[in-house]
């Protein structure tokens, strides 16, 4: 079986790269499922499972793999992601990390303990990384491999953020875009801030918005509904995202998190926006993937937008206090990633061990129907239970004695001292 990632991330592609290869939520059931089938008909023996799951967040989007039967399954995986998003791979491929067996493992354990963050340990990812798992799961993605892969990936993460200060000091997306717009208003509590979505992001912007007083706090929501259970905890109010056209002008601060496939903020309705308020600044903050907000939106006077990207520097503040979490954390790592692998190679001989045990079977139950023909016939029980005993023993070393006596040289050597091990015989 061979395990692989494949993907890219925020150090390896632009955001303009990104969006066209993330995974809308509603897509990935039927990804992994086109995912297993891409793999299944690229088996060179048509034996073997196939085991897909697919991670696609703000910063990333990675495909988990476990095949078998496949001559290069790394670009198989790669080949699948251009072809999925209908993108060439040449443009695709210079972009992608291709990690086989033990360097996937430990991509993923990075993964969800926050070493391969743009916000270095930050939490969110876990989470991000469990409910990929679960669809997958939903799906039918996994198997044997990836299971054991991802539960053993969630222990590490949680052994590496219960015993290293990986997460200490940390500063959050949401944090990042408070110090952003502190840059642009002396004072938030002076401000009108209005929040695009109602997932887990917005939340965590809105719990940290919240704490610097503004003078209204807004979110806009599809289900209206959900947006007024966010904002009731943070005394805000909601509104529907299809009145966002008449209301927009009334915000300062505008942060926009949804899983739309589509920009749902043109460049006509910011220009209009930025003539109702008669050139007053508004800071726009887009972290979504794909964009919320069209980019050139930015072109802008008075319009101050940035999209995750931009908030990379931000984050990285307080990076050199974590050095020592981290080398404690990829010592871990390393450690819990040869346990894996040393599993994997055990998973290896599986089969072989089934066939010795089937092939046991066989004889035992030949010698004792052999024994049972005796005692009908009469024969002493003794006897019986003697010839058994003979039986059996001879019948189990008919092949390593035939096997020993038919070598020569080397191979005869290398059998010889096999033997004793196999059958822990004393010379």
């Amino acid at each position: 079986m061979h395990l692989s990632a494949v993907g890219l991330n925020h150090t390896t592609a632009p955001l303009s790269l990104r969006e066209k290869v993330a995974f809308a939520p509603d897509q990935i059931a039927q990804a992994v499922v086109a995912a297993r089938a891409w793999f299944g008909a690229r088996q060179v023996q048509t034996s073997g499972a196939t085991e897909a799951a697919i991670l696609s967040t703000c910063n990333r989007t990675e495909l988990y793999a476990a095949c078998a039967g496949l001559d290069n399954p790394v670009d198989v995986t790669a080949r699948f992601l251009a072809d999925f998003h209908h993108l060439p791979y040449a443009d695709l491929r210079p972009h992608l990390y291709t990690l086989p067996q033990d360097n996937a493992v430990r991509h993923a354990f990075r993964v969800a303990s926050g070493l391969d963050s743009m916000v270095l340990g930050e939490p969110q990812i876990l989470g991000q990384m469990k409910d990929a798992v679960r669809q997958a799961e939903a799906a039918g993605g996994l198997g044997t491999y990836l299971h054991q892969m991802f539960q053993r990936t969630f222990a590490v993460a949680k052994e590496v953020r219960s015993t290293t200060e990986i997460g200490a000091h940390s500063v959050s997306m949401a944090a990042a875009a408070v110090r952003l717009s502190q840059r642009i208003f002396d004072k938030i509590s002076d401000q009108h801030v209005l929040f695009i979505g109602a997932g887990e992001m917005i939340e965590l912007c809105t719990t940290h918005f919240a704490a610097q007083n503004p003078k209204s706090l807004t979110i806009a929501n599809r289900t209206l509904e959900r947006g007024e259970a966010l904002a009731h905890r943070f005394n805000g109010k909601a509104i529907r995202l299809a009145d966002l056209p008449q209301q927009l002008a009334q915000f300062d601060i505008i942060v926009s998190c949804t899983a739309s496939s589509l920009p749902i903020i043109g460049l006509g309705l910011v220009e209009r926006v930025v003539k109702a308020r008669k050139h007053r600044p508004v800071f726009m903050v887009d972290l979504a993937v794909p964009r919320d907000i069209e980019p050139e939106v930015a072109q802008l006077d008075d319009v101050f937008l940035y999209t995750v990207d931009d908030l990379g520097s931000v984050v990285q503040s307080g990076i050199e206090n974590r050095q020592a979490a981290v080398a404690q954390a990829e010592a871990i790592i390393e450690t819990r990633v040869q346990s894996f692998m040393h599993w994997i190679d055990g998973r290896a001989v599986v089969p072989v061990i089934q066939d010795l045990h089937e092939s046991s079977e066989q004889l035992r139950l030949a010698e004792l129907e052999r024994a049972r023909k005796m005692l009908a016939r009469g024969e002493d029980i003794d006897l019986v239970l003697e010839a058994l005993s003979k039986g059996l023993t001879a019948k189990f070393l008919h092949g390593p004695q035939q096997a020993l006596h038919q070598a020569s040289g080397d191979e005869r050597a290398r059998l010889a001292s096999l033997l004793p091990q196999l059958f822990r015989t004393k010379r």
